[in-house]
């Protein structure tokens, strides 16, 4: 089965995009429609789907559906979140912008082929740098979640790996801030041959950036996001936990799923610097 494109809302109607299996809702009305034709039939008797092999989507998407899971796995090792729930999860060595020192982490999980994630980039970001990043009071730190439907989203996520290896923080973020530029989102938005004409466009050297990223060296690394992420039960994009920072790097905050708007992150983030 190939992996389609699922957009789905929220708690609070906000798109976010999760990963699902081609058919998974005509799947289910078969189920029903069985079922019930087979207690027609049997009286005594049940049907029984084991949680090793199906699983509940996202409540973010709050669509109740069964679906294969990809990756059976104990639910221990892939727990349930809701939005707003206590997530604790690592910043892993991964670029920070803002200053490092900074009282509140921000940590968001996201894919460059997400329109939801390129929303909070163009809606949200300007907002949060303005108002926290700039001033000191946040850090944010980006973790690469690529949707195996999006075909490029992953390469991306290496690319800026790539383009921070020749440069820093700094450079990782004006090459995050390129890519959502130029991306149309949905997939393939941005074609992979513009990546090192960006890297050209920063001043980096374009036969080393093309190196780095043919030869996959950052792909552990985007691969150790992704399940950090799966890990702390993050399902879809974006996602983002909100917590007081911590010199071990490990963060436990506030979960917000999906396209939110500032007042959502604002709301959170002054509490939190109140406890401060």
């Amino acid at each position: 089965m190939q992996d389609e494109h699922r957009q789905e809302k929220d708690e609070a109607g906000d798109p976010v995009e999760t990963r699902g299996k081609e058919g998974a809702s005509g799947r289910e009305t078969w189920i029903i429609a069985g079922a019930i034709l087979l207690g027609s039939l049997i009286v005594s008797g049940g049907i029984l789907f084991s949680r090793g092999t199906f699983q509940k989507t996202s409540d973010s998407g709050a669509t109740g559906i069964l679906q294969p899971s990809e990756n059976p796995s104990p639910i221990a090792e892939r727990p349930e979140r809701r939005p707003g729930e206590s997530v604790k999860v690592s910043t892993d060595d991964d670029a920070v912008l803002g200053d490092k020192d900074a009282p509140i982490t921000l940590i968001e999980f996201s894919d460059y082929e997400c329109p939801f994630c390129k929303r909070s980039f163009t809606d949200v970001l300007p907002e949060l740098k303005k108002t926290y990043i700039d001033t000191g009071k946040v850090k944010l730190v980006f973790r690469d979640f690529p949707l195996s439907f999006h075909a490029n989203a992953g390469k991306e996520a290496e690319a800026a790996e790539c383009a921070r290896s020749l440069g820093d923080d700094v450079t990782y973020y004006k090459f995050h801030d390129q890519i959502f530029t130029k991306t149309t989102s949905n997939g393939t938005g941005l074609a992979l041959t513009e990546l090192p004409a960006i890297a050209k466009n920063l001043g980096l050297n374009v036969n080393q950036f093309q190196q780095c990223l043919d030869s996959g060296k950052f792909k552990d690394e985007v691969a150790k996001d992704m399940a950090d992420g799966e890990a702390a039960g993050i399902s879809g994009t974006p996602s983002w936990i909100i917590g007081a920072s911590s010199k071990d790097g490990q963060i436990e905050g506030q979960l917000v799923v999906g396209a939110q708007p500032f007042s959502a992150f604002k709301a959170i983030i002054d509490e939190k610097l109140g406890n401060k």
